[in-house]
């Protein structure tokens, strides 16, 4: 089992930056792909961006490519969303994830999940 934790969401103006973090226990990371995920009211769950398990390869979704950075310290088993130039769109619960299978890109496909933290942009 996994624990996933997430910290560092809140309400920020458009065009400024958060930087939401992700804890994990229970089991070392470095075994598992992760990714951060957003849901907005009404509407699915969608991916946001992945990393692999060595940290040497990302996945951006189109949305954020360029604004958004998705990293992690398998040392200190966590994982990070930097995310700058934010927008109203933006808003949403923010996830993290991880997955022991290699492909895939749909929620469906992750293992172990946080609880999510919430990210409001205001215009």
């Amino acid at each position: 089992q996994v624990q996933l934790v997430e910290s560092g969401g809140g309400l920020v103006q458009a065009g400024g930056s958060l930087r939401l973090s992700c804890t994990a226990s229970g089991r070392a990371i470095v075994n598992y792909v992760m990714g951060w995920f957003r849901q907005a009211p009404g509407k699915e769950r969608e991916i946001v961006a992945t990393v692999s398990r060595s940290g040497g390869s990302t996945y951006y979704a189109d949305s954020v490519l360029g604004r958004f950075t998705i990293s992690r310290d398998n040392a200190k088993n966590t994982g990070a969303l930097q995310m700058n130039s934010l927008k109203p769109e933006d808003t949403a619960v923010y996830y993290c994830a991880v997955k022991t299978r290699t492909d895939g890109r749909s929620p469906d496909d992750y293992d172990y999940w946080g609880q999510g933290t919430q990210v409001t942009v205001s215009s």
